[in-house]
This record gives structure tokens, sequence and C-alpha cells, in this order.
């Protein structure tokens, strides 16, 4: 699944990210939304990539603020928070603010051979939104960076607007779906029950490709 448009394989990058949920306790019981996947690049460029504001603005939104420990950040549109740990080039962490809801963001980064593996985690509270979306909630968003992130790295002229028109088309669509039945089989294997699994799952989908009626 690849178009003249898009400069990488949709079907081969939903399958290189591995997800899991797990249980951790944070300022009360949480669920840990976790995505790895490798990059054909160097730990010190996937790090500048995630870290560098000019960078993150082409694939992932425009970022301001202190970006070191102890220091405010804001991205544009969406949470901000504060930098709780930054240890260059393998870890920083972060408050994710975002809708009067707080929740927490972890990023490593280590070598592979000749490529780079990123690993995130985005812990969550098990609230009304979890209970209805389930993982995929926070985890198709970050599918989407991670998908975007790959793309910059493969063309460098790539940029959002390019990745705005891609997740609204039927191929964006589609890697949408996969990504989020991904995160109910995650769920799933994580104890969630299977049926309640594949409801949050189905609701993700709609949710994120538009088509989210009253009812969901």
């Amino acid at each position: 699944m690849k178009s003249e448009n898009t400069p990488i394989d949709l079907n081969a990058s939903l399958g290189a990210v591995t997800r899991t949920v797990t249980s951790v306790e944070k300022d009360g019981k949480l669920k840990s939304v976790n995505l790895q996947r490798a990059y054909n690049t160097t730990t010190d460029d996937l790090w500048d990539a995630v870290t560098n504001p000019e960078r993150l603005e082409r694939f992932f939104a425009p970022v301001s603020g202190e970006l070191r420990t102890g220091g405010k950040y804001q991205v544009e549109g969406n949470a901000g928070g504060t930098i709780t740990d930054c240890e260059p080039p393998q870890f920083f962490a972060a408050t994710w603010e975002f809708g009067g809801e707080k929740s927490w963001i972890e990023v490593r980064i280590s070598g592979e051979g000749e490529k780079a593996r990123l690993m995130l985690s985005h812990i969550c509270p098990v609230d009304e939104h979890w209970e209805k979306f389930g993982p995929g909630a926070a985890g198709v968003g970050w599918d989407l960076s991670l998908l975007g992130l790959e793309a910059y790295l493969t063309e460098t002229d790539f940029n959002r607007t390019a990745g705005e028109a891609l997740m609204i088309s039927e191929e964006g669509k589609t890697f949408i779906a996969g990504a989020s039945r991904d995160w109910g089989r995650a769920a799933e294997a994580s104890g969630e029950d299977p049926d309640r699994a594949v409801a949050a799952a189905e609701r993700t989908t709609a949710f994120y490709t538009g088509e989210e009626t009253e009812e969901d």
C-alpha cells in the first residue's frame, strides 16, 4: 500500500510497530500505552528529530517552550506540560496536560545495529475516555506521529500538510483501522475482555476517521 505521493509502504509501517499495554502505579492505577519501532538512522539523528523544534514542526506539530529538564513546553493546538527528565540522546519524560487532564509520556532511544530504536510510552488514567476508546485513543495518535517521522526521515521534504492529506485518504483510513485493531489486540493481550477490546477499537477507528456518530 504505497502511492506516488507516499514515500513509504503503509502496510510495512503498520507492521513495524510493536504495541503493548501494561499496568503501572503512578498517582494511582494507570495504563501505559507502549510503542516501539526501529528507524534507518543513527541514535543522535533520531534524538534530534524528536527534540529539535525545527524538525518536529515538519512531521509532528510546532512545539514551543524551554525544552530542558524543568522547562515548560506547548504543542500547538494540543497538549503542554513540564519536562521532568532529559538525558540526551537516550531518554526524556514529560507531563502531557490537555483539557484539564494529565497524563505522562516517556521516550527512549537506543542503538540497534545500523538502526536506532524509539520506544514511546504514554501513561494514561483509566477514566471514562479510556473506558470508551481503550489504548487506541492515545495509541493511534502516536502511530500517526511515528508514521510521519518515518516519512520525514525517508524523504526530508515531507511535511505535515502531506501527512494530514494522507490521514483523510482511503489508504490513510485503512492504516488507522489497522492500527486500531492492533491496539484492540494489545488490550486483549493485557487482560481486557475481548468483546470490550474490539468495541473500543471500532470506536477509535470511527473517531480518527471522522465517522463517529452520536451513538458512539
